[in-house]
C-alpha cells in the first residue's frame, strides 16, 4: 500500500462507543491507517490524543437540537473538506445522521456503525417508526453499515433498512491482553467486607441498562444472602433516582456507585457475579469483559445478548424487567458450585471477541471500500 488510509471517525455517544474506539485505535496498524477523531465534549479527548493521529472536539447535544445540530453539521463539513479523508466512519445514531448529512456530495467513502439500532430501544411505537424511516432514508447516504452482532444485522433486514449487501457484521472486540494484566481493585480500598458476596453491574445508569431492576433484585438478594454487597460501576442520568431507591430499600451500607472509571475491569475482578440487565442491547461489550475476568454472568434475554451468552453454558439468562428471576439466577450461582464451575469452564468463548479480529476485519473493510472508489 503506497499510502495510509485516512479514516475520519465521528462520534457523539460516550460509554461503550468510546471504549470501542479506544481499543480499535490502540491496535490499529499505524502504517496502514491514519485515525482522525471528531468527538463530543463528553469524551476523554486527552486520552484519545495518545491513540489517534489527530483529535478534534465539537460540542454536540445528545438529543435532537436543531440549532446546535446545524452548527455541528457545518463544522463537520468544513473539517471533512479540510482533512480530505478517504473514509468517513460515523459511530452511533446521532453522529451517523450528522456525519452523513455533512458529507453529502463530497468524494469519499462513508461507513456507518449504529452500535445498536435506535428503533430497537424501549420507547413509543411512533418513535420507533420514526427512527426506522430515518435509518432507511439515511442508509442511501453511506456505502457500508457495520452491525456489531448477528442480531443487529437480522434486525436491519427485518426492518428493510437497506440491501443485504450493504450490511457487514464485525463483532465488537475487547483487549484480552490488557484485561489479563489489569491489577484488580482490593476490597479494602473500596471499603467492601472481605467476606462479601459481590454482585456487580457495569454500565451507564440509564433506562437501557435497567439499574432500577438491579436495585430491586438487590433488595431480594440481601434477604437470601445476608453478606451480599452491590457494586455499580458507572454513572448516568438516573443516578439520583437509583440512590433514592437504594435508600428506600435500606441498602445504603451494602451499595457502592463508583461513577465513571477509566478501567472498569479492575472492579470486575472482585465481583462474584456480573450483571447486564439491559432492556435492549446491540452487543453488550461488558459481557466478554466479564468472561475475560472469570466472572459468572446474569443477563437479560434480549436482542444480541443471546448471541454472546448461551443460557446455562457461559451465563444465565433472564427476562427483561424480571427482578425476581434475576435474584433467583444470582442465588443459583451463589448456592450451586456446579453452576458456577460450569459457567467459568466455558469462558473460552471469550476468544471469539478478541479485538485483533475486530481490527483485522475493519482494515479489510477500509481496503475494500478504497478499492471500490
Amino acid at each position: 500500500m503506497n499510502k495510509r488510509i485516512r479514516v475520519l471517525h465521528v462520534a457523539e455517544a460516550a460509554g461503550g462507543v468510546e471504549r470501542y474506539l479506544q481499543t480499535l485505535f490502540k491496535y490499529s496498524d499505524k502504517k496502514q491507517v491514519e485515525n482522525v477523531l471528531v468527538c463530543s465534549q463528553n469524551y476523554n479527548y486527552k486520552k484519545f490524543k495518545e491513540l489517534a493521529d489527530r483529535v478534534i472536539v465539537l460540542k454536540m447535544a445528545h438529543q435532537i437540537t436543531p440549532s446546535s445540530d446545524i452548527k455541528v453539521e457545518k463544522a463537520l463539513r468544513k473539517i471533512i473538506k479540510e482533512i480530505k479523508p478517504d473514509i468517513v466512519y460515523a459511530h452511533s445514531s446521532k453522529a451517523g445522521a450528522l456525519a452523513r448529512i455533512a458529507d453529502w456530495g463530497l468524494k469519499n467513502k462513508v461507513i456507518y456503525n449504529p452500535h445498536g439500532w435506535a428503533f430497537n430501544m424501549q420507547q413509543s411505537t411512533k418513535k420507533k417508526e420514526m427512527y426506522k424511516w430515518v435509518e432507511r432514508i439515511s442508509a442511501h447516504f453511506c456505502d457500508k453499515i457495520v452491525c456489531i452482532s448477528d442480531a443487529e444485522k437480522e434486525s436491519a433486514l427485518r426492518k428493510k433498512i437497506c440491501k443485504p449487501s450493504k450490511l457487514q457484521v464485525i463483532y465488537n472486540g475487547i483487549d484480552l491482553e490488557a484485561i489479563k494484566n489489569t491489577i484488580p481493585k482490593t476490597r479494602a480500598e473500596l471499603n467492601i467486607p472481605e467476606d462479601a458476596f459481590v454482585v456487580g453491574m457495569v454500565g451507564r445508569l440509564s433506562k437501557q441498562k435497567a439499574p432500577d431492576v438491579f436495585v430491586k433484585a438487590a433488595s431480594l438478594i440481601k434477604e437470601k444472602i445476608p453478606n451480599a454487597y452491590f457494586l455499580m460501576v458507572g454513572d448516568g442520568e438516573l443516578r439520583d433516582q437509583v440512590e433514592e431507591m437504594i435508600h428506600k430499600f435500606d441498602l445504603d451500607s451494602s451499595f457502592l456507585i463508583t461513577g465513571w472509571v477509566d478501567n472498569p475491569t479492575s472492579y470486575m475482578k472482585i465481583m462474584n457475579v456480573g450483571c447486564l440487565l439491559s432492556r435492549w442491547e446491540g452487543f453488550g461489550l461488558v459481557l466478554p469483559e466479564y468472561m475475560a475476568c472469570g466472572v459468572p454472568i446474569v443477563a437479560t434475554n434480549v436482542d444480541a445478548i443471546p448471541n454472546i451468552i448461551k443460557d446455562g453454558v457461559n451465563g444465565l439468562l433472564v427476562k427483561k424487567d424480571d427482578f425476581c428471576a434475576t435474584c433467583d439466577a444470582i442465588h443459583k450461582i451463589y448456592a450451586d458450585k456446579n453452576v458456577k464451575r460450569n459457567i467459568n469452564s466455558n469462558n473460552k468463548y471469550v476468544n471469539k471477541f478478541n479485538v485483533s479480529k475486530t481490527v483485522i476485519e475493519s482494515l479489510e473493510l477500509y481496503i475494500n471500500e478504497e478499492k471500490n472508489k
